[in-house]
């Protein structure tokens, strides 16, 4: 039986036009439209608004934060150095989960997410359980030893979601069957595996 989260998540992913779990991918491969009646019928020309607000909700929903958290990533971004967008997706694949689901520990964001909360997940050696932790280039994020024998931990280091994971990205150099990973810089936006223009949510929040 389908747990209710995970139609949830199928139905916002069909929503969106991005699968947010590799089960909603599996799910659009089939039935590649919006959920609905009106799903399969051809839409009206969305509004400017509509547009930005559906690609701020697409960033939003593939990093699973809420929209207080994307608020004050964009305020950081803003008052950086460089493209306002790009330090924005930079800042936010920075976070302790994000890097836990690109390195492979972990099968969705989501999962990540628990795995840190749920004390499973040490940065340079030290506990951390906040999702939303900022990992510093050259830092280390490793698996707790008493968590390594685990079921879900052990999947993933013999790269159990190598099938459906992006690769590797390279600001990541992960060692999976060791169940650690060390960023060796700081992310490029271009490298980063997220379908969203970035753009179109840099005019959002600017013209509120």
């Amino acid at each position: 039986m389908v747990s209710s989260r995970s139609r949830s998540k199928t139905r916002e992913s069909r929503a969106l036009g991005i699968a947010l779990t590799p089960k909603a991918a599996r799910y659009m491969e089939k039935r590649p439209y919006a959920p609905g009646e009106h799903g399969r019928t051809k839409r009206k020309a969305d509004s400017d608004y509509a547009v930005r607000l559906r690609e701020k909700q697409r960033l939003r929903a593939q990093y699973g934060i809420l929209e207080k958290q994307v608020r004050i990533a964009f305020e950081e971004a803003r008052r950086s150095a460089g493209l306002t967008g790009e330090n924005l997706v930079e800042l936010l694949e920075m976070r302790l989960d994000a890097l836990v689901l690109r390195a492979g520990f972990a099968r969705t964001i989501s999962q990540a997410r628990q795995f840190v909360v749920h004390r499973h997940i040490l940065v340079d050696g030290k506990l951390v359980d906040r999702p939303s932790f900022r990992v510093k280039p050259g830092q280390l994020i490793h698996v707790k030893a008493r968590s390594e024998g685990t079921e879900p931990f052990q999947v993933a280091a013999a790269g159990g979601h190598v099938d459906v994971l992006p690769k590797v990205p390279g600001y990541l150099d992960v060692e999976i069957d060791k169940l650690q990973a060390r960023l060796v810089r700081r992310p490029k936006r271009a490298e980063v595996p997220i379908t969203c223009d970035v753009q179109l949510v840099v005019e959002y929040y600017a013209a509120r």
